[in-house]
């Protein structure tokens, strides 16, 4: 008998901790404006701020291109702010807090003489009709 009042007291303890929900300060975070239209046209903006700092915008063409700006502060304090353009030619992010990529290196010299070598030989067509022989 006292193994079955343990096993459900502990039963009920772990229902009682499930029940219990870790709450962030962002969690009771509010919206404090926000716009929205959208164009026949296919145009579109919207932009939007909510209580713990967090901000966004957007505007563009449905499918075509986009451009737009969010902002937030990171767990450690550091504002972050971005901006974006995304088009035919792909999404363009821009932000201080990005990675860039490092330099490229130079190009090794037996490269270089490689390439300088099939330049000055070019490809003849007398053996584009020649059989290969493997």
């Amino acid at each position: 008998m006292f193994k079955f009042i343990v096993l459900a007291a502990i039963v009920a303890l772990a229902a009682a901790q499930h029940g219990q929900h870790y709450s962030s300060p962002e969690a009771a975070a509010e919206i404090r404006s926000f716009g929205s239209d959208v164009s026949p046209d296919g145009s579109y903006q919207y932009s939007y701020e909510t209580s713990n700092g967090i901000a966004a915008q957007e505007q563009g063409v449905g499918g075509h291109s986009a451009a737009g700006a969010a902002s937030h502060t990171s767990p450690e304090g550091i504002p972050i702010k971005l901006t974006y353009t995304a088009d035919e030619n792909g999404f363009h992010p821009e932000g201080a807090h990005l990675p860039v990529p490092p330099p490229p290196e130079p190009i090794p010299d037996y490269i270089v003489r490689a390439l300088q070598w099939i330049e000055a030989h070019p490809y003849k067509e007398e053996y584009a009709n020649k059989p290969q022989r493997y």
